[in-house]
């Protein structure tokens, strides 16, 4: 996402930042800079954000209380788009935000760019990308919740049943398979926690800082703040912009996450194999071979182990993206959406 200026309006060629700019940007240059590829899954929190922006400009008497009003609803309309799958962005709105407006502006007239006044891409990603990851840690911990809930059932189905504990991989002593299970259910239960956790340093609310240094409208970030129901506000401009602390601390208890998955998907693999014959998992979860028939797959646990390297890169991915940035916004950050 790129950097934007204090939002006074588009220029030269409909760019943001198109103000001394003479020439239209080289298509190659174009493609390579739109990020509107993989952030339109932002688009929802983005309308959710300028909508509570716009009321409070409202409010505050910084643009016409009419055309705040008139922002919402094309906003609203813009969002109906995006719910309907009929909102339709180009290479050339370069991102979400840029899309937004864009159609914005083709929906209510120039009033429609009077939304950016008072913000900065900078602090406008800052915040959709906040709201998305709110919501998204809080689809995972119900999934985990559930996955939890899950291994208790079975442990319960089969209370009496006894298998032998490992170590080093050769038996070592006899164990519940229920207590076994459990031990999942342990790793989970911190898995919770430390996205709780993570998700409660996310809980901060960016806008209002600008391109790195604030604004000099008289903004209502406390307004904002509650319209959106974020737990504070961010101190600092510079480090708001620049900040994807909250990014890589859910992207490291992601990859605790998916390395405890793993290993439960690993010791079904063995569990369900000839050598160890301790389950046996149905035609519904299992594939076949077309050259050998007694084989029985358990190609769902396979993914999940192997998905769990993705994970992991992810997290490293970010953590070198961040190490040499120096304060505040740089274009790299566009790669924490990725």
């Amino acid at each position: 996402m790129g950097n934007g200026g204090d939002g006074r309006g588009r220029a030269a060629g409909g760019k943001a930042w198109g103000g001394r700019f003479r020439e239209p940007t080289d298509p190659a240059v174009e493609r390579l800079n739109a990020s509107i590829g993989f952030d339109i899954r932002l688009a929802r929190h983005d309308v959710e954000g300028s909508i509570a922006h716009a009321r409070m400009l409202g409010r505050r008497g910084i643009i016409p209380p009419a055309d705040a009003r008139a922002i919402e609803r094309g906003l609203r309309q813009v969002a109906r788009e995006v719910e309907t799958g009929r909102f339709q962005p180009t290479v050339g709105d370069e991102d979400v935000h840029m899309a937004i407006e864009r159609r914005l502006v083709e929906l209510i007239g120039p009033a429609g760019k009077r939304l950016h006044t008072g913000r900065s891409r900078n602090d406008q990603v800052a915040l959709d990308t906040r709201l998305y990851l709110r919501e998204a840690s809080g689809e995972i911990r119900a999934q985990v919740h559930a996955l939890i809930r899950c291994l208790l059932t079975a442990a319960e189905r089969h209370a009496s049943v006894l298998m032998p504990a490992y170590t080093h991989l050769q038996p070592a002593q006899p164990v519940l398979f229920a207590h076994h299970l459990c031990a999942y259910g342990e790793m989970l239960a911190r898995d919770l926690a430390r996205l709780r956790d993570a998700a409660g340093r996310a809980d901060e609310m960016a806008l209002g800082s600008g391109a790195c240094t604030g604004t000099t409208f008289p903004l209502d970030r406390e307004a904002v703040r509650r319209a959106l129901g974020f737990a504070r506000l961010t101190r600092n401009s510079l480090d708001a912009v620049a900040d994807r602390d909250f990014i890589l601390e859910f992207e490291a208890a992601a990859a605790i996450l998916m390395m405890h998955l793993s290993r439960l998907a690993e010791e079904l693999i063995l569990w369900s194999s000839r050598e160890f014959g301790f389950v046996e998992f149905s035609d519904a979860v299992t594939t076949g071979s077309s050259m050998m028939p007694q084989k029985r797959n358990l190609d769902g646990a396979e993914l999940v182990r192997g998905k769990a390297g993705r994970v992991f890169g992810r997290l490293l991915a970010l953590l070198t993206t961040m190490k040499g940035l120096p304060l505040a916004y740089n274009k790299d950050l566009q790669e924490d959406k990725e």
